[in-house]
């Protein structure tokens, strides 16, 4: 076996997700807009007397808090990012404040599905004409913020090790899940600002005062969902769930596996958007060097750190 330089063995862990510092300036501005229009749709709710309105401007002042955590978890993940107390980089800090982010959510949801059907039970008069121009700025807004936080991370940038790879090559649709969450609660302020025109525009119409907390009920249903699906992607990856559903385990076991070696003991995880890592076990009759065996697994997208052992069996054993 050749010798290796312990020098060419040394690796950093860095696994953030691609464009960190552009993703949180655009969540700095997302958040300066959406604080203004916060403090203008609730004055302006409580002024014209729609729910809807200032359902939506609480909306947003939670959102807006919600999305700090996202900026600040930007800000954490590359500043400790060669911190060695992290055994794994800090890639997993954005999906924690997506997990943070994804709770808000849920608490959001049913405060607005509560002052609802309080308001369903004692409604109250509504300035329709002010309340749905104000509704419709607020719209507007939220559709710019939308769009400043559109998932457009498509990249692929590789930087090559030895032993250890840590190739970046990412699918195009590799998910940072705290960018995720700052464009689910931006989309949900949008949701909301949609139901409170149309439930204006309903009331001014034909006198339905019921439909103004009927949508924010609506609402509360739809951003539910929005964020169970959120706690669930966030959940799964804090806790070490098998990602894409297997996917990637059976390409290793594809790349490795032949008639003479066999995993005995594979571990798949994901340690930062697009970046996974691997722990292979190989046990084979005539066993080739670990490097050979990582050789394989560095063709494989998405797997940015590997650690293999082999075992010799049989009767070379």
């Amino acid at each position: 076996m050749g010798h290796t330089d312990v020098a060419t063995l040394a690796h950093e862990h860095i696994f953030l997700g691609a464009n960190q510092e552009r993703n949180e300036q655009k969540i700095w501005l997302v958040i300066a807009l959406t604080a203004t229009m916060m403090i203008v749709e609730i004055t302006a709710g409580h002024w014209f007397g729609s729910m809807a309105l200032i359902a939506d401007g609480w909306h947003m002042s939670t959102h807006a808090g919600a999305m700090l955590i996202a900026v600040l978890a930007y800000r954490f993940a590359r500043k400790n990012a060669n911190n060695r107390q992290f055994s794994f980089g800090t890639g997993k800090v954005g999906d924690l404040a997506g997990f943070a982010s994804a709770v808000v959510l849920a608490l959001i949801a049913l405060l607005i599905g509560w002052e609802s059907l309080l308001r369903l039970v004692e409604p109250v008069s509504i300035s329709f004409s002010q309340a749905i121009l104000v509704a419709v700025v607020g719209l507007i807004v939220n559709l710019v913020s939308a769009w400043l936080l559109r998932d457009d991370h498509h990249h692929n940038h590789s930087h090559g090790h030895h032993d250890h790879r840590h190739d970046h090559n990412h699918h195009e649709h590799a998910r940072d899940n705290n960018l995720r969450a700052a464009y689910l609660h931006v989309l949900a302020d949008a949701l909301t600002s949609v139901l409170a025109i149309v439930a204006l525009f309903l009331g001014r119409t034909y006198g339905w005062f019921w439909a103004d907390p009927v949508m924010g009920i609506i609402g509360a249903i739809v951003i539910s969902r929005w964020s169970w699906g959120l706690i669930r992607d966030t959940g799964g990856v804090l806790l070490d769930r098998v990602p894409d559903g297997g996917e990637i385990e059976t390409k290793v076991r594809e790349a490795v596996e032949t008639d003479a070696d066999t995993l005995t003991d594979l571990h798949v995880w994901q340690i930062g958007p697009g970046h996974y890592s691997v722990i292979a076990s190989v046990a084979s009759e005539a066993p080739k060097a670990a490097s050979e065996y990582k050789g394989k697994l560095q063709q494989i997208d998405h797997v940015s750190h590997t650690t293999v052992e082999v075992h010799q069996v049989g009767q070379n054993a």
